[in-house]
């Protein structure tokens, strides 16, 4: 057996939350033993200026620091909370200000050569620009980690991710039948939705939602944006839908309206799966959303339950995620596959920034 390496992964998700920070033994391969995790908030300034930053505007230097040590905080947060010592390697993500792939572009603010000094860790970043040369969507980036977890579990699976964008893994019988594509948008509108409404940072437990109308003409329209129709691997930028924000709705209705947006564009993912899933597992923030969660089971031909029900921890996941792909990056071995990311051949990726001598 391949001795297993401490590694810690660092995810900023698009929802704007905080930074996840997980802990995983694991070879980078078929041997994985998730461990502690946490979320740190961001503090509301940083948060508004990454915010403000969205699609590549404004000075990006102080706050790519800033950005970076709050990521360095985060794993000194974990270490210590939970007594875990020195850590092999750390996986850090950083923040997607851009992804425009179409234009071979992908921007992930985060200064990797800084986390490493800050940390005293070898430190794997930059983990989808290789892939996106290559003529991939370079997302979404986590099936293969799916692919490790689930290796017990029954086969075809949906995975889908509901982050501000949402995302599906499929998982067929054999261990190569991997299909993944981001399938619309997430909790990003429904967050921004509120946001701009009342202030607060999201609908939580979908409670407006669940007293709003769902305007379904508005649900059909969105339905016919062109990204529906193109054939998986593809990818999209948190903004993607922002045209498609209510106009001359009430709060609850709006909320109604962009919950079932979500849930109708996953939906309409799974039609292009390969063999219908047996179940889908659902992981990311809006598996917190019970009213989102009841749309999608209302329009999935499939039972459809949180990640926890087969002992999967969603909060930690995309951290654990990034995690075991530098461990990947590191060694050498594919972050991507043709049916992940509709790169031409399997794709090593991420850059390794090594802790000063």
């Amino acid at each position: 057996m391949t001795a297993l390496l401490r590694v810690i992964g660092l995810m900023s998700g698009t929802s704007l939350d905080g930074i996840d920070a997980a802990f995983i033994e694991s070879d980078g391969e078929a041997q994985v033993k998730p461990g502690p995790w946490l979320t740190l908030p961001y503090d509301p300034a940083l948060r508004e200026d990454l915010r403000a930053a969205l699609g590549g505007k404004g000075p990006m230097q102080n706050l790519e620091r800033r950005l970076t040590e709050a990521h360095a905080a985060a794993v000194r947060r974990v270490i210590e909370r939970h007594a875990l010592g020195a850590v092999d390697l750390i996986g850090f993500h950083g923040h997607t200000i851009l992804h425009a792939p179409e234009q071979r572009r992908t921007w992930q603010l985060g200064d990797g050569a800084l986390l490493a000094r800050l940390t005293q860790t070898d430190v794997v970043g930059d983990f989808r620009s290789a892939d996106v040369a290559a003529g991939g969507e370079g997302a979404p980036l986590v099936p293969l980690y799916h692919a490790a977890l689930a290796q017990e579990l029954e086969h075809p699976l949906a995975i889908v991710n509901i982050g501000g964008v949402a995302n599906i893994t499929w998982i067929g019988a054999a261990a190569d039948q991997l299909l993944a594509f981001d399938t619309g948008p997430g909790n990003a509108l429904i967050d921004d939705w509120v946001r701009a409404q009342t202030g607060a940072a999201a609908d939580f437990d979908g409670a407006l939602a669940a007293k709003g109308k769902v305007d379904e003409a508005l649900v059909q329209r969105f339905l016919g944006h062109p990204y529906f129709a193109r054939r998986p691997p593809k990818s999209l930028d948190r903004d993607a839908f922002a045209a498609f924000m209510p106009e001359g709705l009430s709060l609850e209705d709006g909320a109604a309206t962009l919950t079932a947006m979500t849930a109708a564009a996953i939906a309409r993912g799974a039609a292009h799966m390969p063999a219908p899933a047996r179940r889908f597992l659902v992981t990311g923030g809006g598996r917190h959303n019970s009213t989102l969660m009841a749309m999608l089971a209302s329009r999935v031909e499939a039972p459809v339950a949180p990640v926890e029900a087969v002992g999967w921890e969603g909060d930690a996941l995309e951290g654990q995620a990034f995690a075991y792909l530098a461990l990947r990056a590191k060694k050498g071995l594919p972050l991507t596959m043709p049916g992940t990311t509709g790169v031409k051949r399997p794709q090593s990726g991420g850059r390794l920034f090594p802790r000063p001598a």
